[in-house]
């Protein structure tokens, strides 16, 4: 899904004027810079599995009250998965994969995968200095890669 909008931003200084470029809403940071070629398809699968944990578990905060129907094995489907296990299960995953990419990095990998923040809005909130995101971000990506045992 595509959801176009026109950001204006600024170039920098010198009395310069501002400029306005078309951007996705829809798309995430990561998938942003793997479009981009900054990303191997080795991390951005890995980002992507690691964020399929983080929706399937649940832990992304609601805004709103939740109208989805009953879950099939309240209604008595004999082969219904039950969803509570089906999110302990990913919760489980998720919380093994930010443990073997480690402390320093996980913070990171967190902010820009499943919080869904830019790279520099997570340099800011971490006190990093600029460009060093991108930088730490490949690294945490490479080890979640191996933990996931990626080719």
């Amino acid at each position: 899904m595509r959801r176009l909008a026109e950001r204006t931003i600024a170039t920098g200084a010198g009395g310069r004027a501002a400029r306005s470029v078309t951007v996705n809403l829809a798309e995430s940071p990561l998938a942003w810079l793997a479009a981009r070629g900054h990303l191997t398809a080795r991390q951005a699968e890995a980002g992507g599995r690691l964020r399929g944990d983080y929706e399937r578990a649940g832990l992304a905060a609601h805004v709103t009250m939740r109208w989805d129907a009953a879950p099939a094995a309240a209604r008595g489907a004999p082969d219904a998965c039950d969803p509570t296990l089906a999110q302990i299960d990913a919760r489980r995953r998720f919380d093994a994969a930010l443990g073997a990419v480690g402390a320093g990095l996980n913070d990171v990998l967190w902010r820009i995968v499943c919080a869904g923040e830019g790279l520099e809005a997570a340099e800011r909130g971490l006190g990093w200095p600029k460009r060093a995101g991108k930088l730490v971000l490949g690294l945490a990506l490479d080890r979640l890669a191996d933990h996931y045992r990626l080719p």
